[in-house]
């Protein structure tokens, strides 16, 4: 296979349209690039996206995509089950490299922090392909958590030229860092027009939620996927879940458990038999969405839970020590709580009997956008490269 490898993106000929990579690889991607998706769909006159799947969340992924209805043009079929970092991100790099080379894009778009996102970039950037990275600029401040995600949106900022910060803090953390001024531009986040496009519904997909006693008890939605949250830590939350149930009769735990073998084997182990809990398989985004809406409060180490929850006014109890997203911490929806025990039991207790505390927590203003990130990132993508325009959107908070 020979691969060119370097500044092979194609000259432009006028009154073609532009050509855009959109590389996804996990469910959190095709949710949150799925609007950025349908505006290039919206806007078929200028662009002409060409969606590729790294598959690293194969299922997960699929799952995603056909919620989100997303169309898929290239499958590069690189399962991440059984691989490790480094081996899927060389193949990914690979396969990557090579596909740009064939299609030659005008610009590469990718989402977030994932292995999948790193090595695009890297590709692009071998090939002298413009990059666009949408949800710029998260920073925990600590490279060991999230891991390997800090390290990996890091490592994508060297390379991005156009950076679709969600927020104002995200903008400062990428200007702290030496990006050109002019590279920085905040649209809010994608997550709030994925959110907003999909509405309540009346059924679920997964025929198990509908036998949660919604209206009888209090609901926790529950989910932990996160690498630092493994093995003993893990114990250690489904401990506190257990005590929490035994002393809250009144609640009900709803717990859509991760595919990564290392979350199942805790999680059935320690809590297939407690009563008052309700384990799945990984549900769908609309499911999950109107999990959280029917739900009472949520106990999460997810980014993007932490994101929506805002939208949906919803508390969220942070199973981690540090986040990049401490907007949803200052805006009062969430709160740090780590994965100590007696911490976790203490701070959920306290929000189960005290209804002033709870309703302050989702009094605040949703800090992630309107819902119109995604025609926001094309305005400006049409603005850089001279591309046909109409009025473009005002920037979040003008």
């Amino acid at each position: 296979m020979q691969i060119r490898s370097e500044q092979t993106s194609r000259e432009r000929v006028p009154g073609t349209r532009f050509r855009v990579a959109v590389v996804l690889g996990t469910r959190p991607e095709a949710i949150k690039m799925a609007p950025v998706v349908r505006a290039l769909a919206r806007r078929a006159d200028r662009f002409e996206p060409v969606i590729i799947a790294t598959s690293q969340q194969r299922e997960m992924l699929a799952q995603a995509m056909l919620a989100m209805e997303l169309p898929l043009d290239i499958d590069l079929g690189l399962t991440h089950t059984n691989r490790t970092l480094a081996e899927f991100t060389a193949h990914a790099l690979l396969s990557l490299t090579q596909c740009f080379a064939d299609i030659l894009p005008d610009l590469l778009l990718v989402q977030g922090d994932t292995s999948t996102v790193v090595s695009a970039a890297l590709a692009a950037f071998y090939q002298g392909i413009p990059i666009g990275h949408v949800e710029a600029g998260l920073r925990s401040g600590d490279m060991h958590r999230p891991f390997p995600e800090e390290a990996n949106r890091r490592i994508a900022s060297v390379a991005t030229d156009l950076h679709f910060a969600p927020t104002e803090l995200a903008r400062e953390n990428l200007l702290r860092e030496g990006i050109p001024r002019g590279d920085v531009h905040v649209t809010g986040n994608t997550v709030v027009d994925a959110l907003t496009s999909i509405p309540p519904r009346l059924h679920f997909d997964e025929p198990g939620l509908a036998d949660v006693p919604w209206s009888d008890r209090r609901v926790l939605l529950v989910t932990v996927h996160r690498r630092e949250n493994l093995g003993d830590r893990l114990h250690d939350l489904c401990n506190a879940f257990k005590t929490l149930l035994a002393t809250h009769p009144d609640i009900e735990i709803v717990f859509p458990v991760h595919l990564n073998p290392r979350v199942r084997e805790v999680v059935f182990a320690e809590l297939a038999d407690q009563p008052r809990v309700r384990l799945f398989d990984p549900i769908s985004y609309p499911d999950l969405l109107e999990v959280m809406r029917r739900c009472y409060l949520i106990l999460s180490d997810s980014g993007g839970i932490q994101e929506e929850a805002p939208v949906l006014r919803k508390p969220i109890l942070i199973l981690r020590t540090v986040t990049e997203r401490p907007e949803v911490v200052k805006a009062g929806f969430g709160r740090l709580v780590g994965t100590d025990p007696a911490e976790v039991v203490a701070v959920t207790s306290t929000l189960l009997g005290d209804h002033g505390i709870y309703q302050a927590m989702v009094s605040g203003t949703n800090p992630f956008g309107d819902g119109h990130a995604a025609d926001r990132i094309l305005d400006i993508i049409e603005a850089r490269y001279g591309i046909m325009t109409g009025a473009p959107l005002a920037a979040v908070g003008t």
